[in-house]
């Protein structure tokens, strides 16, 4: 009697990437916060895989490298693993106000990202103040979408705008 085995056949189903002209625009705002001992925050903007693997960090805010581990969710999955890319990013902290930056649909090696979906994330923390983790499940592809984030402590309205420019 012959003994067979069944093997699956692996199929390799990769998606297309999201289109070149694809980006998305975040309108973020750090609101005035009257207290005495008032710091500016330390800001975090990262977009992580269906996997919650980090994709791209987007915005890093702090004074110094030793506040980096205060952007605790940020720094376990990022920050503690890879010295360049902190080196990279990082910029000042910055006062109350509204900002505004574009994710150019890349990932932190610089290759366009795969249609699917992901995890926008916000995190920000203030010295003798709070700590606001945020985040939402954004669809990227063919098709563009607007999802507004409502305020929290730290934060004032969060506005993804992701669009296909021609």
């Amino acid at each position: 009697m012959a003994l067979s085995v069944a093997l699956p056949l692996a199929f390799s189903a990769h998606a297309n990437p999201i289109p070149d002209s694809a980006s998305m625009d975040i309108q973020f705002e750090l609101p005035a916060i009257n207290t005495s001992m008032y710091a500016r925050p330390y800001v975090a903007v990262w977009i992580e895989d269906q996997q919650r693997k980090p994709v791209r960090t987007v915005q890093l805010w702090v004074g110094k490298d030793e506040w980096l581990k205060d952007l605790r969710s940020w720094w376990r999955k990022v920050g503690r693993y890879d010295r360049e890319l902190v080196d990279a990013v990082t910029s000042a902290t910055r006062p109350a106000g509204e900002y505004r930056f574009v994710w150019d649909g890349l990932d932190d090696a610089g290759n366009r990202v795969e249609q699917g979906t992901y995890t926008f994330y916000t995190e920000v923390v203030r010295e003798h103040g709070g700590r606001n983790y945020i985040r939402q499940k954004i669809q990227l592809g063919e098709s563009g979408f607007t999802h507004q984030l409502a305020p929290t402590e730290e934060t004032g309205v969060i506005t993804l705008n992701y669009s296909i420019n021609d």
